[in-house]
């Protein structure tokens, strides 16, 4: 508010105590909107001041203020920075001493702290329910609230407990903070938590145009270490003279330290970061790269959350994550100075076969649920498909998100961006060509729908002789050779692109073949634009034949195990879209509502109910009957028998 109060709290000795003359851009929406209706769940990126929005009020607010984080070492980090300002704090977490513990909980049971931090794993703890009742707690603030989703990026089981905290303490406000921005995680946040339907949810400050976002694919180890090593050179200088930090992510522990040994060799100040190590050695190399005592830090996932260092300047990814939240909180570590940063993801042919066995394995080697198993590779898709999507990144992002409001309408940096506008400059390839070839490329996959696999629709096209062809009759057909001109290698990569676009999915047990979706057909007959860069005429050069054979092995004609299903359509719309228009928007929000009331009701996740890509396309077509809903992505008999008639009502309320 304008004078910095609200219900006669004068915020500015708050902030004052804290350190800050005034409030950065979305915190005092935040703070107010918690003073007013005691609930909020607040989304901003990493590094955007989201501690303030639950600090602030516990400075202000009587009695002891609860923090839920999965950070040890931010809770010290906060912790030391609170009590250097003269507010007393202090946290509760497994590296203390039972005594220490003890003597904690005696201290906030007396009311001697104005913010008392808790790993999940402290709640189920006997002493810390002991203390629940003794507590006079206005605020119960929940950080990484994303945690709670069953289905997200980084579940942890600990945080279930939090919604018989929130009951425990029913006069407390509630806070819930994450950097996870999308619709249908949101929504389950709120369900988990216990929290009614009208929960505010502020969505604020994910557009980070100072990121310059870049993805490549690579031909090898020596060619990914050139990239690498150019990043590195264009975003922090020589060794000799940094200006600046990075962060490397890799996909494994032996992969952390072999980059390590080369950077080390190159003159950077390095060390590498990863679970295997211990505590003491994670402790050190954290706190070393958080005092600028080292140039880069080579780490797995493990690595970078509750880090605190503005000067980051590059953070490049030597394979790609799980999903397009874990990829966005992971390169939002750079530029937190507003300054130029440099996000750098890639790729190799081998991504996409290794991360589905990653997912089917499970974090322990267990086997997984398949329909888990189909979620989680939903997400690992939808960062495909940005990373071979055919728009400006960061503006991909954000629709992703939710969070349009926000776009840049072509950040003009992005690798993305910057290709369109040269090809524009150079009068290259124009839109009618890529929908000529994208249609055609279509048509070959419709040709052998649900018969073979990937290589042999790039067969079709290519005009190459090959048996399953020539027995079938599909050599005589008006498809065959409609891309003669193209490699073979090519056709690959485009027909991947189509995979990752969502107009493709393989279907199948032992012998996987390739399916064209609904939405693939509306493209190959013109009804919807194929917005999309055409992979590069010129491929790696350094390749081996085994290994652009494998380019997406998930589509080879090649036996693969019975438990893998590959008939996958991820869980939110394209990221290549068109906007929708206002009146679709305000649906899908009312949609959105009716969803959580109904996973209220019945006790079950938000997904369980509808996804958001269903909800959108529910938005855009505006069913008047059940058969009508059918036709809505994801709604089959069962789902509309279920759900049907308290959707239509929607509808037909908002009509």
């Amino acid at each position: 508010m304008s004078d910095g109060s609200v219900n006669g709290v004068d915020f500015s000795a708050g902030l004052a105590t804290l350190g800050y003359s005034s409030f950065r851009p979305g915190q005092e929406r935040a703070v107010t909107t918690l003073f007013e209706k005691n609930r909020l769940l607040y989304v901003a990126p990493t590094g955007g001041g989201k501690s303030l929005v639950y600090q602030l009020p516990a400075v202000l607010l009587e009695g002891v203020t609860v923090v839920v984080s999965p950070l040890i070492a931010l809770m010290n980090d906060q912790v030391s920075a609170l009590e250097a300002r003269g507010v007393p704090a202090t946290f509760l977490a497994s590296t203390l001493t039972m005594d220490e513990v003890d003597r904690r909980v005696r201290a906030a049971a007396r009311g001697a702290y104005r913010l008392l931090y808790i790993a999940p794993e402290r709640l189920t703890s006997a002493a810390f329910r002991r203390l629940l009742p003794q507590l006079s707690c206005p605020l119960v603030a929940i950080d990484e609230a994303h945690c709670i989703s069953e289905w997200g990026h980084d579940f942890r089981p600990e945080y279930m407990q939090i919604g018989s905290l929130i009951s425990a303490l029913p006069k407390a406000r509630v806070l819930a903070c994450t950097a996870t921005a999308t619709p249908i995680v949101r929504d389950e946040i709120v369900t988990r938590l216990g929290l009614g339907p009208d929960t505010p949810q502020i969505v604020h400050g994910f557009a980070r145009p100072n990121l310059v976002l870049r993805a490549a694919e690579t031909a090898g180890a020596k060619d990914r270490d050139a990239r690498v090593d150019e990043m590195l050179a264009e975003a922090i200088g020589e060794p000799s003279a940094p200006r600046g930090a990075a962060i490397i992510y890799a996909p494994t522990r032996a992969s952390t330290e072999e980059e390590a040994v080369r950077l080390s060799r190159r003159g950077f100040r390095v060390d590498h970061y990863h679970a295997g190590r211990t505590g003491e050695a994670r402790e050190e190399a954290q706190r070393k790269f958080s005092a600028r005592q080292l140039d880069v830090v080579v780490a797995t996932n493990a690595f970078g959350m509750g880090i605190d260092r503005s000067d980051v300047r590059a953070v490049v990814h030597l394979a790609p994550p799980s999903s397009v939240e874990a990829y966005y909180q992971e390169v939002g570590r750079g530029g937190r100075d507003g300054e130029r940063a440099y996000g750098l993801l890639l790729t190799s042919s081998t991504d996409m076969p290794l991360r589905r066995r990653l997912i089917e394995a499970g974090p322990s080697g267990e086997r997984t649920d398949p329909a888990v198993v189909e979620h989680k590779w939903g997400l690992f898709l939808e960062l495909m498909r940005w990373v071979e999507g055919g728009s400006c990144r960061h503006d991909a992002i954000l629709r992703y998100f939710g969070a349009d409001a926000e776009a840049l309408g072509g950040c003009g940096l992005c690798d993305v961006c910057t290709r369109i506008d040269a090809s524009d400059e150079a009068g290259s390839a124009s839109s009618e060509e890529t929908q000529m070839i994208v249609r055609k490329a279509l048509s070959g996959v419709a040709r052998v729908h649900g018969r073979f696999g990937l290589q042999a629709a790039v067969k079709l096209l290519k005009g190459a002789k090959d048996v399953r062809l020539e027995r079938s009759g599909l050599d005589s057909v008006r498809t065959y050779g409609a891309l003669r001109g193209e490699s073979e290698d090519w056709l690959t990569r485009l027909l991947r692109r189509l995979v990752t676009a969502g107009w493709v999915v393989f279907a199948g047990d032992d012998r996987p073949v390739v399916v064209i979706t609904e939405e693939g057909r509306a493209v190959m007959e013109g009804r919807v634009p194929a917005r999309l860069l055409l992979p590069a005429r010129v491929a790696p050069t350094t390749r081996s034949r085994r290994v652009r054979s494998r380019e997406l092995s998930t589509g080879a004609d090649t036996p693969l195990p019975k438990s893998r299903t590959y008939a996958t359509e991820p869980t939110v719309e394209r990221t290549a879209e068109a906007p929708e228009d206002e009146a679709s928007v305000a649906l899908f929000e009312a949609l959105r509502a009716h969803r959580l009331s109904i996973a209220r009701e019945q006790s079950v996740p938000p997904y369980v109910v509808a996804s958001d890509r269903t909800l959108r396309d529910i938005a855009r077509l505006r069913p008047r009957t059940e058969n009508e809903l059918m036709q809505a992505h994801g709604m089959g008999p069962v789902k509309v028998a279920r759900y049907g008639a308290g959707l239509l009502a929607v509808i037909s309320s908002d009509a």
